[in-house]
This record gives structure tokens, sequence and C-alpha cells, in this order.
């Protein structure tokens, strides 16, 4: 039979096995509200970066069709500084003949 002594004892082991227990639950606890928040700031960071990633694309579109807009700008100005030098042209011939005219 166990005697008073052992029963003490075997009270205090049930008594530090429940802190334990209690201790591995808080820390348990603790360690899955960090994870928590650690997936939270993470789904947060993927939320940021997508956007990011959107804007990106955007701007590259926008790239795109700006560059495009350039290019045909440029081929107007370059069409307008055509039919310039040929209206000069003309005018200048005009100008001559109009001047060989009234010479004589």
């Amino acid at each position: 039979m166990p005697g008073p002594a052992q029963a003490i004892w075997k009270g205090c082991g049930r008594m530090s096995s429940e802190a334990t227990l209690r201790e591995v639950i808080a820390r348990l606890g603790k360690a899955i509200e960090t994870l928590e928040g650690a997936v939270a700031a993470r789904l947060e960071h993927d939320q940021d970066y997508m956007e990011a990633e959107a804007e990106v694309q955007r701007m590259n579109a926008d790239r795109a069709r700006l560059a495009q807009e350039l290019d045909n700008s440029e081929a107007r100005a370059e069409r307008l500084e055509t039919v310039n030098k040929e209206v000069s042209r003309r005018l200048v011939t005009a100008m001559e003949t109009i001047r060989a005219v009234l010479d004589r």
C-alpha cells in the first residue's frame, strides 16, 4: 500500500503534468496566433503584389498604345512635311510663271 508520502508525490506529479499541459496548450495557442498573423501578412503581401502586377500590365498596355500613337503621329508629320515641300515648290513655280508673264 502506498504511504502518505507517495500519495503527496503522486498528487504533485499530477499537478505538474497539468501545469505542463496548460503551458504546452498556451504555447500552442500563441504559436497558432503567430502563424495566423504570418498567414494574414503573407496574404496581404500577395494581394499587394497582384495589384502591383496588374498596374504594371496596365502601364505596359498604355506604353504600347502610346508608342503606336507616336508612330502614327510621326508618319503623319512626315507626310505633311512632304506635302508642304510639294506645295512650296508649286508656289515657287507659280510665282516664277507669274513674274515671267508680268515681265513680258
